[in-house]
Formats: structure tokens, sequence, C-alpha cells
């Protein structure tokens, strides 16, 4: 072997290492950046004539399953929707009640706990209607009852205008992701067509496209020339460039917080829902070129605050309503009005129609009567002015405790309900207020265990894919470093191969002078 080939070979080798002491270097540094892919540098040897001459660096590539790392997507939008959910109703939890006992049988502060005191209460005036303790015990009583509704009706408004809020946010957040994913795959293809190495920039994009995943369900695919498309769970694509839909990039300035999904703030009532005939009930869509997308947008926390403000929340706004005008419309049955809409307006049946006059909202504005407010005797005066009359709360206890025959009137709305019409309790109106307020509770209380056990699931499913994926993708620290010392090794052979053929070559110029 001849000195310049030698020379080249050591050399060469020396740069190749220069290389991958870079890509491990690279990989060390980002080992705890969420979405990083470990690099792998390319190296191979160059033969001519069946002579090895030395070896030539290739691209660097990722170390990825794309199958795997699609299901770590899925799940991470998964858990973030849930955690989402499970926060926001963590709130309403807190002021549901509590369980006592070791079979959690016995609640405290719940509806059906509230609705038991007036009928105890009620129970003792009977007995002494005279007195004016128990008179005032009743209406304490319902008091208390009426604060907890109010307390109710007030965190689901709270939480429901905390989910449009969290909605505006995150649209702006999303389009921001999508225009950086769309700005980083341009300069992949520009840098794919002139040969460049990409590993840099793909990794940049893995990074965007975790965090995009834990905002919204959507799935990926690359282009053979390095685009990446960004499509809703159900197939929407999602632009992240204009000219992905026919226009010129230069019509806007990448990244973009407000473009490719549009939507507006807005200050919800228990009258506004989502329309989703175009029509404008005061929840904002959300869109796309000017076309309302909302329904196909789903996990993530983006997902989850749809969810919440068009149909969790309005659901239980639209059971309590209803466990409210059974209320109201059963004690007046019975002869004795302690509670009314809280207006001098007729109270009326409209499932649609906002309160004080129709149904919806009315879990807001339910009121106790003034005149037993200022006149507590009245419980016991019935309506030719006898006094002393127990007959009014006697027939209160029995609707507190016995199921209407449906046929009388005083059912519970069901159906029908909310002011878009969607919204059903669940459960029949026929029962009892005691069991219309369990129900209501119990099913309540039922989606948050739900989602606080879906979410341990999910987190449990996610963990495991993560754990999977970092055996393939992730880096190793310890394996990283132990290259470096077998690279450091191979340099230091290159070295001394480069300073023999130098000293060799010395010595030969110094020979022939």
């Amino acid at each position: 072997m001849d000195l310049g080939l030698s020379l080249n070979i050591a050399t060469g080798g020396l740069k190749t290492i220069e290389n991958e002491l870079s890509t491990v270097s690279e990989n060390v540094t980002n080992a705890s950046t969420p979405g990083y892919v470990s690099e792998t540098s390319t190296v191979s040897s160059v033969v001519v004539a069946g002579k090895g001459i030395g070896s030539q660096i290739g691209n660097t590539h990722l170390t990825l399953s794309q199958p795997l790392q699609n299901a770590l997507y899925n799940q991470t939008a998964k858990v973030a929707g849930l955690t989402a959910t499970n926060n926001s109703l963590s709130a309403l939890s807190a002021v549901q009640g509590t369980t006592s006992g070791s079979d959690g049988s016995h609640t405290i502060g719940t509806l059906s706990d509230n609705l038991q005191n007036i009928a105890t209460s009620l129970i003792s005036l009977t007995g002494t209607p005279y007195n004016s303790a128990a008179q005032e015990k009743v209406i304490s009583s319902a008091t208390t009852l009426l604060n907890n509704i109010h307390t109710l009706s007030s965190v689901y408004q709270t939480q429901r205008q905390g989910a449009q809020n969290s909605i505006t946010d995150t649209v702006s957040s999303i389009n921001k992701d999508l225009t950086t994913i769309g700005q980083v795959s341009q300069k992949i293809m520009l840098a794919k067509s002139s040969h460049v190495n990409t590993a840099d920039l793909e990794n940049k994009r893995l990074e965007i496209m975790s965090d995009l995943s834990s905002k919204l369900g959507v799935t990926f695919s690359e282009k053979p020339n390095g685009d990446m498309v960004v499509s809703t769970q159900d197939g929407l694509r999602l632009p992240t460039r204009p000219d992905q839909i026919g226009q010129q990039d230069d019509t806007l300035s990448l990244p973009s917080t407000t473009w490719p999904l549009g939507t507006s703030a807005a200050t919800l009532s228990p009258s506004m829902y989502h329309a989703t005939d175009g029509s404008d009930k005061g929840v904002p869509d959300i869109t796309l070129n000017g076309k309302d997308i909302t329904k196909h947008l789903t996990d993530g926390t983006l997902g989850a605050n749809i969810a919440l403000r068009d149909n969790i929340y309005p659901r239980m706004q639209a059971q309590l309503d209803s466990f409210s005008y059974a209320l109201i419309k059963r004690f007046q049955t019975a002869g004795l009005p302690l509670f009314d809409n809280g207006s001098s307006q007729k109270f009326t049946a409209d499932l649609t129609k906002t309160a004080p006059d129709g149904l919806v909202g009315l879990s807001s504005s339910i009121s106790l009567s003034q005149k037993y407010q200022n006149t507590p005797s009245l419980l016991t005066t019935d309506q030719q002015g006898n006094t002393g009359v127990t007959n009014m709360a006697t027939q209160v206890i029995n609707q507190i405790n016995t199921p209407t025959n449906g046929k009388d009137g005083l059912e519970a709305p069901s159906d029908g309900l909310g002011p878009d019409g969607a919204q059903s309790t669940g459960y029949l109106g026929t029962l009892s207020l005691s069991q219309l307020a369990t129900s209501l509770t119990t099913n309540q209380a039922g989606i948050i265990s739900d989602t606080s056990n879906d979410l341990t699931t999910a987190t449990s499913i996610q963990t495991s894919l993560s754990t999977k994926v970092a055996n393939i993708s992730g880096v190793d620290v310890n394996s990283q470093m132990a290259a470096v010392i077998a690279l450091k090794n191979s340099y230091t052979a290159n070295a001394k191969v480069v300073s023999a053929v130098q000293s060799m070559f010395t010595a030969l110029v110094d020979a022939i002078h």
C-alpha cells in the first residue's frame, strides 16, 4: 500500500469518526427531549477495482418503528383528553357530597341527603305545627337544598366556560404546531432534493408531532418527498401550509396561530349551544376554510374540552334543571309552593325555553318563596287561613318518597331537554323526588368515576407503549458513551497512522535531499 493511499484512508477515517461523534453528541444532548428519536450515522467502504481506498459518510437516519410511534401518538391523545376531562370533573366531585362507611353507602351533603333533611324537618313539623323552631328548620333545610342546587349549576357553568376558554387557546396552539410542521417539512423536502442530511429536521418535526398529538387526535403520513400529511382521526385533512390546499405560501407568515383553524372567544350561558346546521346559537364553531369541522375534532385536550362544553355539562345542566322543575311542581301540587322560579313570570314546562319562564337554566334561578321566608308559619296554614294544618306537609313528604304514576302531570322531563332539545336525563321521570336526586348524583358520579378509571388504564397503556418505543427509538446513554470510547480508540489509531505516514514522508524527503 502506498503512503498516499494510507494517508487518504486514515484522514477519511478521522472525518468519519468526527461525524459519528457529532451524532452521538446530538443523541446524548437530546436524550430527555420528548419525541426525540435516536440518530445513527451511515458509513460505507469505498472500493475501487476490488481494493478498499477509504470510507464515505452517508446520510444519518432515524431508528424508528412507525406503527409503534403512531400507536403512541394515538394513546397520547387519549391520555391528554382523559386528563383534561378528569381535571375538569374534579371540581364537580368536590361539591357533590361525600360518602362514609366502609361500603360507601352513607352519603353526606348530596341532593338526596338535603332533600331527606327537608322531609325529616316536615315530619317534625307535623308533630308540632305551631312550633316556630320546627317551622324555621323546614326553611333552613330548604335553603340548604337550594344552595346545593345553585352550587352544582354554578360549577357546570364555570367548568363549561373553562372548557370554552381552553378551546380558544388550544386552537391557537394547534395552529402553531400544524404550521411549524409545514415549515419544517418544507425544509426537509428542499434538503432531500439536494441529497442533504435531514435527520435533525425530521427529529424536530417528530417533537412537534408529539406535542400536537397531546392536543388533538391526529394521524400522520409522510410523502416520498418528505412532506407530512396531517389528518383528524376520521380522515379530515388538516393543511400545514397554504400550498397543500392550492394556495401560495407567501400569503401567510409561518408559523401561524390563526391558520388553518379558526374560532372565537365567547362567554357562555345555559341557553347557548353549538348548532350543527350553520346557525349561530352562541357557541362558536371551529372552522377550516370557513367550514365548521368541530365534529371531526376528537381526543386530546381539544376534543375533551369540546365534549365537556357541548355534551357533558349541558347534559348535567339538563338533569339538574329537570330535577328543579319536578321539585317546584310537586311541592306546588302538594299545596306547599315552597319553591318557585325566582320571578313573577309564569312558571311553565317549556323544555327549550330559558328560565325563568322555561326549563333551561332553571336550576340557577330556582328560589325559596319569599312569603315562606317572611312568614314561616304559613307552612301550616291552609288556603282558607286555618292554622296548625299539617296535611300539606304530609303530601310533600309523600312526593319526596313516592314515585308518580305518570298520569298526574308530575313527571320530571327526561327527553328533549336543553336549548337544542338534544339532551336527556338517562333515567325515568316518574321516580320520586328522592329517587330523582339519587339518580342524578349517581349518574354524574359514574361519569367522574369512569373517567378516572379510564385515565388510569389509558396511562398504563401509554407507559407500556412509551417503553416499547424507547427501546427501539430512544437514546440509551450508556451505549452512546460506550460508543464514544470505541470511537475515541479508533480516532487515536487513525491519528497514529496519519502521524506515521507524515513521518515517513518527512524521512523520504530528507533522503532525497
